[in-house]
């Protein structure tokens, strides 16, 4: 009998954390173990309503557990967002391609991240934390709408306080309580202090935070083919059939959704 590869595999809600006014974590727990790469994504299924795509927040090393971070922007994402402890979601995948981490091994890794795009980052930071030793340095940039709209607020000072691991977080605009940086994350990503002959860089966020991100990077030096973006587009069936993912001649939801910026730098 062939498997159904649009079936999900029944998950349940384990907590939901609010992390912002309009984003939350969801804790899974699958009725099966689900392996993924950082940087992969699964499709999230709501029954009877629908299904998105989310890329896993969550230490790659546990496959008995999932967290998805998901802003409300839609119908099944408002689904989510009401869900409660008890319930149950399915969770199909994972798909793509993750993060190279091979690829960055003995090098200094500079992350940007803005907004919910600090969700697959975050996956990522587990990945490398767990062979912190294998990189030269880890440096997260980071930037967010307000004060109120930073994710992971509790996480983000243990994760600076790692050896070899350095953050710097900013906001567009600041309130009468916040003390830090002001100023869109681009401006973070202008003042880099790397080796760019050993370097490699990830850039995650809104689209327009992407693109104007990477062409900050390129002017401070980065080389194409070292700076990787994680794409988001309608990646429907997941596995490379609906073509609603594509773009040029790749198909997102294969051929990524983790690109290095001198495979795409050309498609529009």
């Amino acid at each position: 009998m062939i498997k159904n590869p649009y079936e999900p595999i029944e998950s349940e809600v384990l907590d939901v954390i609010t992390e912002s006014p309009t984003i939350k974590t969801l804790v899974l727990r699958p009725r099966r173990d689900i392996k993924f790469q950082t940087g992969q994504f699964v499709e999230v299924t709501v029954p009877g309503l629908g299904e998105a795509p989310f890329t896993p927040s969550s230490d790659p090393a546990k496959s008995d557990q999932m967290d998805v971070t998901i802003m409300n922007v839609g119908k099944v994402t408002s689904a989510i967002h009401k869900m409660k402890k008890g319930d149950t979601v399915g969770v199909r995948g994972p798909y793509g391609k993750g993060y190279p981490l091979n690829e960055f091994k003995g090098k200094e890794v500079l992350i940007v991240g803005g907004g919910v795009g600090l969700a697959p980052l975050r996956s990522l930071l587990f990945a490398l934390f767990n062979t912190i030793d294998d990189y030269k340095r880890v440096s997260l940039k980071y930037g967010a709408k307000g004060p109120s709209d930073i994710i992971y607020k509790d996480q983000i000072s243990e994760w600076g306080s790692r050896n070899k691991v350095d953050i710097d977080i900013t906001v567009d605009n600041g309130d009468n309580d916040w003390k830090g940086k002001v100023g869109l994350v681009t401006t973070l990503v202008k003042k880099i202090d790397v080796d760019l002959s050993n370097s490699v860089a990830i850039v995650c966020g809104p689209p327009i935070m992407m693109k104007f991100s990477t062409f900050a990077l390129l002017d401070g030096g980065f080389q194409p083919n070292n700076l990787y973006l994680s794409m988001e587009k309608n990646m429907s069936c997941g596995i490379g059939k609906c073509g609603h993912c594509r773009i040029g001649n790749f198909y997102v939801c294969k051929d990524g959704p983790v690109f290095r910026y001198d495979k795409i730098a050309n498609i529009h």
